[in-house]
């Protein structure tokens, strides 16, 4: 088999709670929950295979798990070792290519230089285990956005190959919900037309999607298709991040509202940048509506940015392109992939394509 680009995404499965029992095997096997207290406005992080049996999930409030799952046992994260399992993880997936790490729990890996990117992705997994005694799904696709829902397919310990070619037969009896950017306001509306798969979504007509959905309508069909060009984008050794975001009192959907802390977002963010002489070149829209599901989009541009200008601009036009008018709980602002200036961009490009983000 012929790959012209191999990428794997590793997901560390119930990550938070695998690191919880390296400390406490005594909770193998009984309904944990990481997150926040229950009597609180806490949310759990991460829950157990035992616990999801109860529908137990991670952004459900934790309240919400207690009702579910009386017998549910709370505990706290232990960022030290979440960290540190995180850096092992990562340090193991340098070995089989570029790595874009994309939290302490997921990453994107480049095998195209592999001879045999199917046994790559199979053995990754194990190497991590075995190294970490924390379980992983892998997916192996052409491109990041299938290799992403593949990893999520098998769970847990899964490892899905979706060959060059299969793509789109792979995508289309999944619902549209398993297409990253597609939230419960845009599947409800898509709904509306009977569409309900991602195969659905492919052949469907064109004009009368464009009709809804603007130029929206030409991406939601290309990634119902799983055409999806984008790299991964390693790092560069002293990228880091720099993020802040903000939790409403109350539920909202006032685009000027989110305009507003954006612009307060990126106006701190430029100077944090500018205090460190550092540029971004990646800029990231993080975003959780008010059922407590969370995406997080980015857009990376090729010269490094650190006006309060540009970074607002980038983030406006991200939250325009996947944004339903859904009401949110919470908006954030990050940048990363951060240098050391060798040239100022003075100006973004108007017209700037933001369809591919992640």
């Amino acid at each position: 088999m012929i790959w012209n680009q191999a990428i794997v995404h590793l997901d560390m499965d119930a990550f938070f709670v695998n690191v919880h029992l390296l400390e406490h095997p005594e909770d193998k096997g009984k309904p944990i929950a990481v997150g926040g207290n229950p009597s609180g406005r806490g949310v759990v992080a991460s829950a157990s295979y035992e616990a999801r049996q109860f529908g137990v999930h991670s952004a459900m409030p934790s309240s919400r798990a207690l009702k579910l799952c009386p017998q549910i046992k709370f505990v706290r994260h232990n960022w030290g070792l979440i960290k540190e399992t995180s850096a092992a993880v990562m340090e193991i997936l340098e070995e089989f290519g570029p790595v874009e790490k994309m939290s302490v729990d997921e990453a994107y890996i480049d095998v195209s230089e592999q001879i045999d990117p199917e046994t790559t992705a199979l053995v990754m997994r194990e190497r991590v285990k075995a190294a970490t005694n924390c379980p992983a799904s892998v997916g192996l696709a052409p491109s990041k956005l299938v290799a992403k829902i593949a990893s999520d397919y098998d769970k847990p310990e899964g490892c899905t190959i979706i060959l060059p070619g299969e793509e789109e037969r792979f995508l289309a009896p999944l619902p549209v919900r398993a297409i990253s950017g597609i939230g419960p306001a845009t599947a409800a509306r898509l709904a509306a037309f009977n569409i309900e798969t991602c195969g659905q979504l492919a052949e469907f007509d064109y004009a009368t999607l464009a009709g809804t959905f603007k130029n929206q309508a030409e991406s939601l069909q290309r990634r119902a298709r799983g055409i999806d060009t984008r790299k991964v984008v390693s790092d560069p050794g002293q990228s880091k991040s720099i993020s802040q975001e903000t939790t409403f009192n109350n539920d909202l959907d006032d685009k000027e509202y989110f305009y507003k802390k954006i612009r307060e977002m990126a106006d701190s963010l430029s100077g944090s940048l500018r205090r460190k002489n550092l540029v971004a070149h990646t800029v990231t829209l993080k975003v959780r509506w008010n059922d407590f599901t969370t995406f997080t989009r980015q857009r990376s541009v090729e010269n490094g940015i650190d006006s309060q200008k540009d970074i607002e601009r980038l983030a406006k036009v991200i939250l325009d392109n996947f944004w339903d008018g859904e009401k949110l709980r919470l908006i954030g602002v990050g940048v990363s992939n951060l240098l050391e200036p060798t040239g100022r961009q003075l100006e973004l490009f108007p017209d700037l394509d933001l369809t591919d983000y992640q």
